[in-house]
């Protein structure tokens, strides 16, 4: 896998780590399989879904199965939760075709488009996320025409 493919495994990890994480703090290993009853949220489903395709991979499954485990008797225990997400990112560079389905899942769960985080932080921060003019943030700033 090239530098580029990487990145992208170890950024799909992270968009999908919560809803897996979240999964398997309220459904423990019921969340790998179809049995268990559904009723929960759309999110936490999803997350279900996500640990389900994950699963259907032999190699690593025992691994996943054990961190999913250790969240489930644990949910609020970040360090856990972290091995899991260690675990997913694992398994998503291993397999260039799984990640692709994961990739799929998470466009058609958040709306076809591309996850997008824009953040500022501190006095005169702007955040955008495209821009075609002037953005200025200091003080008494003159902008010609």
């Amino acid at each position: 896998m090239g530098e580029a493919g990487f990145v992208e495994a170890l950024a799909l990890a992270g968009e999908v780590a919560p809803y897996i994480v979240a999964a398997a703090g309220t459904y423990g290993t019921a969340a790998l399989t179809r049995a268990g009853e559904a009723g929960g949220d759309a999110a936490g489903e999803f997350g279900r879904s996500l640990l389900r395709r994950l699963w259907r991979r032999e190699e690593g499954r025992a691994e996943l199965e054990e961190a999913v485990r250790d969240v489930g008797e644990a949910p609020g225990d970040e360090e856990l939760g972290a091995v899991l997400l260690v675990r997913v990112r694992k398994a998503l560079l291993a397999d260039p075709e799984l990640a692709a389905d994961i990739a799929g899942m998470l466009a058609r769960y958040s709306g076809g488009g591309p996850s997008v985080t824009v953040t500022a932080s501190g006095e005169g921060a702007v955040a955008v996320q495209h821009n075609s003019g002037v953005i200025s943030t200091g003080n008494d700033a003159q902008i010609a025409p």
